[in-house]
């Protein structure tokens, strides 16, 4: 198969319609360049064999920027589409049966851009209780993962009690998260997400996805849309090693090192960025507490920034992948996802999968 420029000859997949800030939104502060390589090399204990590859693409939108995409591999067919009720954007790839090697190799730069929203802007724009629009309603819908009844429903609305604002319920349910959640190292990669579960079991131990769940839950469960973002780690955080880490030069080994953020959306704000996970991540990593200084710093930070060391790709929950794989509805898609006839490959193991993903910061 011979090398195609994704952007050149492909371009509507990526760009689609971009939600770009309205005037009330933070200008961008600060901007990175990331050169992202994807290798993969698909194995199978029979060596015989035919696959097929979806993978997750990042967001085209306002706090980045895919400046070029190139792929190239020997692999049979292939498409990008965004045929899924989130719109997620997908490379498609397929080998057909057989003993040759199925390998795939993904180039991007891609440019982001520091996002945080100003607290007087989301404050002012929330009192004002204007109406959600209906592009943000699917936001608001419960998933098999994401349940608004039941514990859920109780719990929030015991948090948000007497609260009319819908940022102040956000802030509350904030408070809650941060504090109760704990990061549990022992949750593969970056959890199921399963806020029901959670509730149920009373255990509220997890990893990114986990956590994230539980506030998207919560929020949706109150009446204000939200939404996982999934996405990836690229380099090195100004805050914590613990937050993202290249070596000196800006090099990165990033195939375990996706992460799953969140959005709120308060109508004339937009969608706000927040990232509840990465709290209880700083904690357990400095081994600090939840009152210590830093913990409340990047707490309050998180609770309308994210740092741009970090791609999202999509808000994709309990969806349909196109084409239609084996298995389906798919819980999420962060990973590279990849089926051997009928069988799940383990996308938590990059070496067994097998995987390769690096990352190298540009103009340090």
């Amino acid at each position: 198969m011979n090398r195609r420029n994704f952007l050149k000859k492909h371009s509507v997949f990526l760009v689609g319609v971009l939600v770009m800030p309205n005037f009330l939104l933070a200008k961008h502060i600060k901007s990175r360049k990331f050169k992202v390589l994807y290798s993969f090399d698909i194995r199978y204990e029979n060596k015989n064999f035919p696959a097929k590859l979806w993978n997750p693409l990042p967001l085209q939108n306002s706090y980045q920027k895919v400046k070029t995409f190139v792929f190239h591999g020997n692999y049979n067919h292939y498409n990008i589409n965004t045929k899924n009720i989130y719109d997620a954007k997908v490379l498609y790839v397929s080998w057909a049966k057989s003993e040759k090697k199925k390998q795939l190799q993904i180039e991007m730069e891609i440019e982001t851009f520091e996002r945080i929203v100003p607290l007087d802007t989301i404050k002012n724009m929330s009192k004002q209780n204007l109406l959600m629009p209906k592009e943000v309603q699917l936001y608001l819908e419960p998933t098999s993962h994401i349940p608004t009844s039941g514990k859920v429903a109780l719990k929030s609305k015991e948090l948000t009690a007497g609260i009319t604002d819908r940022f102040e319920k956000v802030q509350a349910i904030y408070d809650w998260v941060t504090e109760v959640t704990f990061r549990d190292p022992s949750v593969i990669g970056c959890g199921v997400g399963d806020a029901g579960k959670m509730m149920d079991s009373g255990y509220f131990g997890g990893k990114c996805t986990d956590v994230s769940s539980l506030f998207v839950a919560f929020l949706r469960a109150v009446g204000v849309p939200a939404r996982e973002v999934f996405g990836i780690r690229l380099g090195k955080s100004s805050f914590s090693n613990v937050l993202g880490k290249s070596d000196k030069n800006g090099l990165a080994d990033i195939s375990s090192r996706q992460h799953c953020r969140v959005e709120y959306y308060i109508p004339g704000a937009g969608w706000i960025p927040s990232d509840p996970a990465d709290v209880t991540k700083l904690k357990l990593g400095e081994g600090l507490k939840y009152s210590d200084k830093r913990v409340q710093e990047l707490k309050s930070k998180y609770l309308h920034s994210w740092e741009m060391n970090w791609i999202g790709f999509n808000y994709g929950r309990d969806f349909v992948l196109y084409p239609e794989p084996e298995q389906f509805p798919i819980n999420m898609l962060g990973y590279p996802y990849v089926e051997v006839t009928d069988e799940v490959l383990n996308y938590y193991s990059p070496k067994s999968f097998s995987y390769h993903i690096t990352s190298q910061e540009l103009d340090l």
